[in-house]
């Protein structure tokens, strides 16, 4: 167990029941952070929580359901102060492979779902003089990474609130970054390499140290940016993608 760095902060990680989101939750967590683990599905949020049972479930694309996240972590846990917009995840295909309805639901994933849960705790960082939004964009932004331009979309507009927001609340105590990963083991990247082993090799072909990352090179760079230290770093786009876009 790490030395508490948060002293029972509140933290919210959307996306929580798999994945780079689960990884994220476990290292505040061990970090000392009380967190709300929020997933689409109910029995991945229950199965991530635990025994904390600090659990909830549903679209988060939909405001309403975003206000009852917040509600329900302010009910049970306290005022959330740190917030990963972290759900997600892209449809991936050539642009005109799109439908009208793939791409409604890449922009409601990875966009809708960061403006709402943004909306609803950053009141409550603003009250208490203190808070960390972060937001895991995607270095295929920068990069124009093929097969991306849909996911690109919705990725590119949570970078651009990332900085639209940092302005917004700088003399808040409020810090908003985005950590960009390029690929990451995770399960969904598992069950790619099984069914699409060339797109897996072509992604991995771009990126200089020849492998994707993995789940907690993520979570520590976020972890980071969670902490008192990192209270002069805001409206960044920080990225962790094994020297793909360097600048």
């Amino acid at each position: 167990m790490r030395e508490s760095l948060h002293d029972g902060r509140v933290a919210i990680v959307t996306g929580a029941g798999q994945g780079i989101g689960l990884a994220i939750a476990r290292r505040l967590e061990a970090d000392g952070a009380r967190v709300m683990f929020a997933d689409l599905e109910e029995a991945a949020a229950r199965k991530a929580a635990g025994e904390t049972g600090a659990a909830f479930w549903g679209d988060l694309a939909d405001e309403e359901t975003a206000a009852r996240l917040v509600a329900k972590t302010v009910e049970t846990l306290g005022a959330p102060a740190i917030l990963v917009n972290n759900a997600g995840g892209g449809i991936l295909r050539p642009f005109l492979d799109h439908t009208p309805e793939t791409l409604r639901a890449t922009i409601d994933r990875n966009l809708w779902t960061a403006i709402w849960c943004s909306w609803h705790a950053l009141p409550h960082m603003k009250a208490a003089g203190w808070g960390r939004v972060i937001n895991i964009g995607a270095d295929s932004v920068r990069n124009g990474l093929f097969d991306h331009a849909g996911y690109n979309a919705a990725k590119g507009g949570m970078h651009g609130m990332t900085t639209g927001l940092a302005r917004e609340f700088a003399r808040d105590g409020i810090t908003v970054n985005t950590v960009a990963p390029c690929a990451v083991v995770t399960p969904q990247y598992r069950e790619i390499e099984k069914s699409n082993p060339d797109l897996i090799a072509k992604v991995v072909s771009v990126i200089p140290m020849g492998r994707a990352g993995t789940e907690e090179e993520v979570a520590s760079m976020v972890a980071y940016l969670a902490r008192d230290e990192a209270g002069f770093v805001t409206g960044q786009v920080v990225s962790v993608n094994g020297g793909t876009t360097m600048l």
